[in-house]
């Protein structure tokens, strides 16, 4: 049976300044380096001469795995990749994700491995260690599943600690929350709608909010129709059962228990997409489960803030419903009233994502937070301008698209600014509403989207919108080897703790 939340185990960090030893060697299964293209092992290594010999196989290429077994008792693996100087933290990751999914392939019964990314820089040699963390993190993650396992099949990777030697100033709260907040994005995204439904996800948003003593108030259809919210109500109109909602979950550090947000982040969470009246053909509907993992990113990005106990008042506000045919489904050339009183005039029912967006974005923006951003994997215009290796952004202040920007490449979840020109309305101007919900043709839409929701956020808010096209990609990304990469917090994180100065 398949659990609508992750295992509470997974790979744990654990630091040392110094080693390994050779009594730490017996003890783990698998040892991990990570070395500049021009750099050599330590001599102080254990078992120096098999380090030496696996380096002087042949000269060091960037991105290069070598492996050996070390000749002690038992299965113990020696592994090294080699890393240019300069490379981007993407780069980074990216051969991380090879090391470690290439040593736990020769040992996937490896429970324990250690980790070193000896050389350069007190930065970089930070970055190649939370890197090595990462890539252990997420292949020890198993996403959910329910098939009985063959016995020829190999056997699921046992990794359950990770140590890194040599790691004076590793922030281990911090990075265990960001790992860890990613493989929650990747397992919620996976589930299948049958198991994450309307009702599913409000009881795994309560065993959260529980857990990590979030606040939690879920808005359902008859409290959104008192506020308004025809845009959410005209998409979840379709389903089958009424249990459809908008989740607002609130994380406040201590001395900020009754302050208003710092920042709010808000989630698409379209549990499944048929694409309503305009019915999506076969290929196209096949992997619309994932239609939610802007909703997964928000809320795991607002458990990793209170994990690594940040100090900031944030709020998640999720949009959670599905996109269903049938008698009751909004159709085009309906009107529609947004909670913010804007008219709607729907143009494709496909494009419901910004429709739910526009609601939860005005319902959130009452409470004046100092920060939105919203996540959405809301166009497959924005795949087709940027592929899935980044994700766009767009806001409504220039000088948060800098900082943006930064966070994307700090983080290794790149991203990449499109403009919001005024003159777009023009092509979603409506004769009978204040606004069409989308163009008909697809041209520009992922730029024509973001100017429809910034209607729903006011002028005086600063406001980042994200449109996911990253958040599945086959072949995986980066250090992530499974299609649904949980792309987001990691870019999160960076941006509200590391730009922080730049995005006040």
């Amino acid at each position: 049976m398949i659990s609508l939340l992750p295992p509470t185990g997974g790979a744990k960090l654990f630091t040392h300044r110094d080693g390994p030893t050779a009594d730490d060697l017996s003890t783990l299964d698998a040892v991990l380096l990570l070395l500049p293209v021009d750099g050599r092992p330590a001599q102080r290594l254990p078992q120096p001469t098999l380090w030496q010999s696996l380096h002087e196989r042949q000269k060091p290429a960037h991105g290069q795995v070598r492996l050996a077994t070390f000749p002690i008792a038992g299965q113990h693996i020696a592994a090294v990749a080699y890393c240019r100087a300069e490379a981007s933290a993407f780069e980074v990751l990216s051969i991380a994700g090879k090391l470690v999914k290439q040593a736990l392939a020769l040992h996937p019964q490896a429970r324990r491995i250690g980790v070193l990314a000896p050389g350069g820089s007190a930065a970089r040699q930070l970055l190649w260690q939370e890197s090595l963390f990462a890539a252990a993190s997420a292949q020890a993650f198993a996403l959910p599943s329910d098939k009985a396992v063959a016995t020829d099949a190999p056997p699921p990777v046992q990794l359950t600690r990770v140590d890194v030697f040599q790691a004076a100033d590793l922030d281990v709260r911090r990075v265990q929350a960001t790992a860890d907040a990613g493989n929650l994005v990747r397992h919620l995204t996976a589930l299948p709608p049958n198991v994450l439904d309307a009702a599913g996800y409000r009881r795994a948003l309560g065993q959260l909010a529980r857990r990590h003593g979030l606040r939690l108030r879920w808005y359902n259809e008859a409290a959104l129709s008192k506020l308004g919210a025809g845009a959410f109500l005209a998409v979840s109109r379709g389903n089958g059962a009424r249990d459809a909602g908008i989740a607002r979950l609130s994380y406040r550090p201590r001395g900020k228990a009754r302050s208003t947000p710092d920042v709010t982040l808000v989630g698409k969470g379209i549990l499944f997409d048929t694409g309503g009246t305009n019915l999506k053909p076969h290929r196209s509907m096949l992997d619309m489960h994932t239609d939610m993992a802007g909703s997964a990113v928000a809320l795991a990005s607002l458990i990793a803030l209170a994990q690594t106990r940040a100090p900031l008042a944030a709020d998640a506000w999720l949009a959670i419903t599905e996109n269903n045919i049938g008698p009751r489904a909004y159709r085009p050339q309906e009107l529609v009233r947004a909670a913010n009183g804007t008219t709607i005039q729907i143009i494709h029912t496909d494009a419901e994502g910004r429709m739910v967006l526009a609601d939860t974005l005005a319902l959130a923006a009452r409470d004046k937070p100092a920060l939105m951003i919203d996540y959405a994997t809301l166009t497959g215009a924005c795949v087709y301008a940027l592929t899935e290796r980044l994700s766009g952004v767009f806001s409504n202040r220039e000088a948060l698209l800098a900082p943006a920007m930064a966070a994307g490449t700090a983080s290794g979840e790149r991203v990449w600014s499109f403009p919001l020109y005024e003159d777009f309305d023009s092509d979603i101007e409506s004769s009978i509403a204040d606004v069409a919900q989308c163009a008909v043709d697809g041209k520009g839409d992922h730029m024509l989207a973001a100017r429809f929701l910034q209607r729903f956020v006011p002028e005086t808010l600063p406001w980042l919108h994200v449109d996911l096209s990253s958040a599945t990609r086959r072949g995986g990304l980066a250090h992530v080897g499974t299609e649904i990469t949980g792309f987001g917090v990691r870019f999160t994180l960076s941006l509200l703790l590391d730009q922080k100065r730049a995005i006040t």
